[in-house]
């Protein structure tokens, strides 16, 4: 089956177009546009207008690419920068009507879980690593949290002060002893490919790759030292990103510190892979009326 997946998160809105079979997605189409939907929230506790049709206009495209591939099933995930906003299920509301998307807000812990299974099968011990915008998720064997720190939560906080933001997290961090660690999400990613010193973001190599703690450091204290125009062209950085990128490598090295983890192997499965395996199971859609809140969001 066909099956479209939208990640609609604090810092980007992600699709995954994928032929689902056996609980494996093959991937058609892959696609990330920085969208900045959490933009305010952490401070005012609602979607702002203009990162509401910032997403509104990627959204419309997403939905033209899903069809033009044949999706049958399109499942669009929201995290937390919705689950913060007193407007975001109304603004859920909005996309169900409008776009004809299953929509579905994710508690933090479904966040966990969902990701846990885009990541696939892990060793005993192995902790998952996912840093968002708005939340950083970890999960450990039986153990899964959501924790209220993210790239652009922390950013709009904390600014680019690296040592405001690794103090910060390190006060929400819980009491894990795990053996090893995988990393998924665009902070890691990212910092991964400027580790490798990929004049252009490459995810076949990044996929797999083994960040140390070092270096991760390394990139931490490269990045704050720059000025935001110097950050916008370090190659294999999307530019957009720039921003944010001190605070979420803040929360790593505050992670790794923490938990006394040498190195964290990168992934590029994440929770797009999850929630498209979600979407195939999707019953067929119906026409219907209006959701609750439609056009009543912002």
């Amino acid at each position: 089956m066909i099956v479209a997946a939208v990640d609609l998160g604090t810092n980007t809105t992600r699709l995954l177009v994928g032929d689902v079979a056996d609980g494996h997605v093959g991937e058609l189409h892959r696609e990330t546009r920085i969208t900045r939907l959490g933009e305010g929230v952490d401070a005012r506790r609602k979607l702002l207008p203009v990162p509401v049709a910032r997403v509104r206009n990627v959204l419309s495209d997403y939905r033209r690419t899903a069809e033009s591939l044949g999706a049958e099933r399109t499942l669009l995930v929201a995290t937390s920068a919705v689950r913060d906003a007193e407007n975001g299920e109304a603004f859920l509301g909005e996309i169900e009507w409008s776009y004809g998307f299953a929509t579905r807000l994710l508690s933090g812990e479904e966040e966990a879980e969902l990701m846990r299974r885009g990541v696939g099968e892990v060793g005993p011990g192995t902790l998952l690593v996912d840093i968002g915008g708005g939340s950083t998720e970890l999960v450990l064997d039986d153990f899964d949290a959501s924790l209220a720190m993210g790239s652009v939560r922390f950013s709009e906080r904390h600014g680019d002060d690296p040592a405001a933001s690794a103090a910060a997290a390190r006060d929400l961090l819980p009491g894990l002893e795990p053996q090893d660690a995988v990393g998924v999400a665009a902070t890691i990613t990212s910092l991964a490919a400027l580790d490798l010193g990929l004049e252009r973001y490459d995810r076949e190599r990044v996929h797999g790759h083994v960040l140390t703690r070092d270096g991760a450091r390394g990139q931490l204290e490269r990045l704050a030292a720059m000025r935001l125009d110097e950050r916008r062209r370090v190659p294999a950085l999307e530019p957009e990103r720039a921003p944010v990128i001190v605070a979420g490598a803040a929360i790593l090295v505050a992670i790794l510190d923490t938990y006394g983890l040498e190195a964290i192997r990168v992934s590029e499965r994440d929770l797009l892979d999850g929630a498209a395996l979600a979407a195939a199971e999707l019953p067929e859609p119906e026409e219907g009326a209006a959701p609750p809140g439609a056009y009543t969001c912002c």
